[in-house]
């Protein structure tokens, strides 16, 4: 009789238990619990506090050359400030600098912390002339004037330029600051003050500039004795000029930067910015002499007036290794670089 079971016992085993076993070891191995496919819980994303801004920004802009006013993505707008204020060509740092100038500047006047001198774009934010605001460019513009082999490759880089300093802008001790900007300097940069009459402005001083790269950077014109005397009579009715006027021109003084601060012709003194203007000169950092049959030759040095950064100087920091914070720091004294979310967080406001 235990022999029976016994037999019976092992046929279960074979008939039954058996061939589950072998099946069992041929499924698919269930994947632990861990690498198991559940449902995805988003997760709230790191927000990069100095280059993410998830506010949109509209500046209204008043266009030049159609004469007419629009309203532009920021972002979009500083695209076209830098593809037409700075060479696609120069550094990518020195188009981040740029990029941030820009932005700067312009949230300073959609703000109302600075205005546009009145009667050339009242009520509109910002123009897109150079000699007023800053200069802009479309992107169909920008590309034609780069020409089919390098328009996409420059559009790219100054897109990279201004989406990797998206919302970056300069303040002073918590405030916007006028982010102003030129070409290039003789050596220095210039102090506010010593441009227009005011008083100084803490983080536009004079600071050492690398310009000699630049176009332009030495430029000599000639004007004759004649014309010059009717600018300076046109400009000062009661003047009394002297016979020779070349010989005449005397240069008082310089600025700290190196530019004509005042000079003295016959009976006149006047600024050398406004001896530029007149005479429609690249800089007021020049020198005089007098040249054949009645012609004056003036020599410029550098090209524009001088304040804030200097473009040129900018790609030569950024060729050095200097980044877009190391450019904007040297020639902006003591600024910091925020977003502009943070700047609008009304947490930071006093008080608060």
């Amino acid at each position: 009789m235990k022999k029976i079971i016994y037999y019976t016992a092992v046929m279960v085993l074979i008939v039954i238990l058996l061939p589950a076993i072998i099946v069992r070891s041929c499924a698919p191995e269930q994947a632990p619990p861990q690498e198991q496919q559940v449902e995805e819980i988003p997760q709230k994303p790191k927000e990069n506090k100095e280059n993410k801004e998830h506010k949109v920004y509209e500046i209204t802009v008043y266009n030049k050359e159609t004469g007419m006013a629009e309203v532009m993505d920021l972002e979009e707008y500083i695209m076209g400030v830098v593809a037409a204020e700075m060479p696609a060509d120069f550094s990518l740092e020195a188009l981040k600098a740029q990029a941030v100038a820009a932005r700067t500047y312009a949230y300073g006047r959609m703000t109302g912390a600075y205005r546009s001198k009145q009667g050339v774009h009242d009520g509109i934010e910002i123009c897109t002339d150079s000699t007023h605001c800053q200069a802009w460019v479309s992107r169909e513009n920008a590309k034609k004037k780069w020409g089919m082999l390098f328009a996409s490759r420059n559009w790219s880089k100054i897109e990279k330029a201004v989406n990797e300093t998206k919302g970056l802008i300069m303040v002073y001790e918590g405030e916007i600051i006028n982010a102003l900007f030129h070409a290039s300097s003789p050596g220095r940069t210039e102090n506010a003050e010593d441009v227009w009459e005011g008083k100084s402005v803490p983080y536009l001083r004079s600071v050492e500039s690398n310009d000699e790269a630049s176009k332009g950077y030495i430029t000599t014109v000639s004007i004759s004795e004649e014309e010059l005397a009717e600018k300076l009579l046109d400009a000062y009715p009661d003047a009394e000029l002297p016979e020779k006027l070349a010989e005449g021109i005397k240069i008082i003084d310089l600025t700290e930067g190196g530019r004509v601060k005042t000079l003295n012709i016959g009976n006149i003194t006047m600024k050398g910015t406004e001896f530029r203007s007149l005479l429609g000169l690249r800089s007021a950092c020049f020198s005089i002499a007098a040249g054949d049959d009645g012609m004056i030759s003036i020599t410029t040095t550098g090209h524009g007036h001088g304040v804030g950064m200097s473009q040129w100087g900018a790609n030569a920091l950024a060729k050095t290794g200097g980044t877009f914070r190391e450019i904007l720091t040297h020639y902006y004294t003591g600024i910091d670089i925020v977003s502009i979310s943070d700047f609008e967080d009304p947490s930071r406001k006093p008080g608060n």
